[in-house]
C-alpha cells in the first residue's frame, strides 16, 4: 500500500548569495526547529562555499533542499527572485522568509506559528533582534531602528483600520495559500522593499497582519563591513520614508539639531571664552539631555542603553545616509547590492 506523503506544516525559506559566512548557523538555528519544518536554502548564483555548506548539511537532514536561482531576469530584483523560485517548490501551510544571516531560537518557529493560528493572523512579521559589535554598528544600528520605530509604529500597522502596513524581510511568516493569492514575491518582483509592498497588499486586501519585536525569537548582525552598512541603507532609507524628498530633509535637519550641530557650536562658542562659552555650555547641556532622553528610549524598547554613547557620530553618519539615499534615487544613479545594480523607477511627482 503506498504511504501518502505528509505536507510540512511550515516551510522556511533562504535566499542566499555568497553568504558563506552566515548560512552555517542560519541553517543549523532551523534544522533545530522541530518536526514539520521544510528548510529551502535558494542560492542565488553564489561564488562562494554557501552552496557546498548546505549540501554538506542536508548530508544529515533530508527535510533541507538546496535550489539553484536561475539567471536575473529584467524586472526583477535578485532577492524577489530567489524567493519566487523556492516558494514554487515549498509545500508548507505556512511560508517563512527569513535571511541567511538571521540565528532563530531553538524551538521558536513552531512557537510562532501556533500564536499566529490562535490569533487568526495571515501575515506575521518580526523585527530581529540587532546585534552590534563595531563601534559603527553601535552608532548606526540603534538610530536607524529608533526612527524606524517612529515611521513604522507597531500599534499603528497591527490596527486593521490604519492603512499603515509594514513587514521585516529578515522574518515574514504568511499563510501559503494567502501568499500565492497575493501573487507571491512575481507580484512585487521590482520592489526593493518586497517586504513592506507584501504587508501593503496584504493589508489592502483586508487580511489580518501583525508586526512586533522578534527578540527572544530571532537576531541577526546585518553588516560586518562599514561599506556594507553603506550601501544596505543608502538602498534602503529613502523608500523607508516613503520617497518623500521634504520628509527625508526633515529627519536629517532634526538629526543635525538634536544632537551633532549643538555639540558642535557649543564647542566653538566654549573656545571664544567668556560670554560666548556660556552659550556654548548651555548647548553642550542640550546635547546632553538628547543623548540622556536617547538612552532611555533604547532601554525602553529593550535596546542597550550604552549604544547612545555613539550617538553623535551615528546621527552624524545617519544624516549623511539619507542625503545619499535620496540623491542616489532622486538623480536616477541607482543602488548596488550584492554585486547588481538597481535603477528603480520614481514616480513624475514628487514632493
Amino acid at each position: 500500500m503506498e504511504q501518502r506523503k505528509e505536507h510540512p506544516r511550515v516551510s522556511v525559506v533562504v535566499p542566499a548569495r555568497d553568504e558563506e559566512a552566515h548560512i552555517g548557523a542560519c541553517v543549523q538555528s532551523l534544522l533545530r526547529q522541530g518536526a514539520g519544518v521544510e528548510i529551502i536554502v535558494a542560492d542565488d548564483a553564489s561564488q562562494d562555499r554557501t552552496a557546498e555548506i548546505v549540501r554538506e548539511l542536508a548530508v544529515q537532514a533530508p527535510h533541507l533542499k538546496l535550489v539553484s536561482v536561475p539567471t536575473l531576469p529584467a524586472g526583477w530584483t535578485g532577492k524577489n527572485q530567489a524567493l519566487h523560485v523556492a516558494a514554487q517548490q515549498a509545500g508548507g501551510e505556512w511560508l517563512l522568509f527569513t535571511d541567511a544571516d538571521t540565528v532563530h531560537a531553538e524551538g521558536s518557529l513552531p512557537q510562532t506559528v501556533q500564536r499566529a493560528e490562535r490569533e487568526q493572523f495571515d501575515l506575521l512579521s518580526l523585527s530581529p533582534q540587532q546585534e552590534v559589535r563595531t563601534w559603527w554598528e553601535r552608532a548606526v544600528i540603534p538610530l536607524v531602528f529608533e526612527r524606524l520605530a517612529q515611521l513604522y509604529p507597531y500599534a499603528r500597522v497591527n490596527d486593521p483600520a490604519d492603512p499603515l502596513a509594514a513587514a521585516n524581510g529578515q522574518y515574514l511568516l504568511i499563510r501559503r495559500e494567502i501568499y500565492f493569492r497575493l501573487g507571491g514575491h512575481e507580484a512585487v518582483r521590482g520592489e526593493i522593499l518586497e517586504d513592506v509592498a507584501l504587508a501593503v497588499r496584504a493589508k489592502q486586501a483586508g487580511l489580518r497582519i501583525w508586526f512586533g519585536s522578534g527578540r527572544g525569537v530571532v537576531r541577526t548582525r546585518m553588516y560586518r563591513r562599514f561599506a556594507e552598512m553603506w550601501r544596505g541603507w543608502t538602498k534602503n532609507l529613502f523608500l523607508l520614508y516613503h520617497r518623500d524628498r521634504r520628509a527625508v530633509h526633515r529627519a536629517a535637519a532634526g538629526l543635525a539639531l538634536r544632537y551633532w550641530l549643538p555639540q558642535l557650536a557649543g564647542a566653538v562658542l566654549l573656545l571664544m571664552g567668556f560670554p560666548a562659552a556660556g552659550y556654548g555650555l548651555a548647548l553642550w547641556v542640550y546635547a546632553g539631555r538628547e543623548q540622556v532622553r536617547y538612552a532611555a528610549r533604547l532601554r525602553a524598547s529593550g535596546g542597550a542603553a550604552s549604544a547612545a554613547l555613539w550617538v553623535l557620530p551615528g546621527a552624524f553618519l545617519l544624516f549623511l545616509l539619507l542625503l545619499n539615499s535620496k540623491r542616489r534615487y532622486s538623480q536616477n544613479l541607482g543602488v548596488e547590492w550584492k554585486g547588481r545594480r538597481y535603477s528603480p523607477h520614481l514616480p513624475d511627482k514628487q514632493p
